[in-house]
């Protein structure tokens, strides 16, 4: 299956949803590339970026499933050349 590389930026307005979060990065642990978190004090917020490399059906069910949660948003941005 053609495989695409992606970001997915997340932000989490919600700490409370941070395991659930993290339950989700674990089921798809096998396509991640990298992650980084960075806790923003100043705005209480968390910023969450992972870098991906699968099939756009499962990089947008992950981004579906994160940003369906309470006080999160999620978004992809894809590499525009597949070769």
């Amino acid at each position: 299956m053609e495989t695409r590389v992606a970001i997915i930026g997340i932000i989490v307005e919600n700490d409370g949803v941070v395991p659930k979060i993290q339950e989700q990065l674990s089921k798809y642990s096998e396509y991640i590339i990298g992650r980084m978190g960075i806790p923003y004090g100043k705005r209480n917020i968390r910023v969450i970026s992972i870098a991906i490399d699968a099939p756009m059906d499962i990089i947008n069910a992950l981004t579906g499933k994160i940003g369906r949660l309470e006080g999160v948003s999620a978004k992809a941005v894809y590499q525009k050349n597949i070769d």
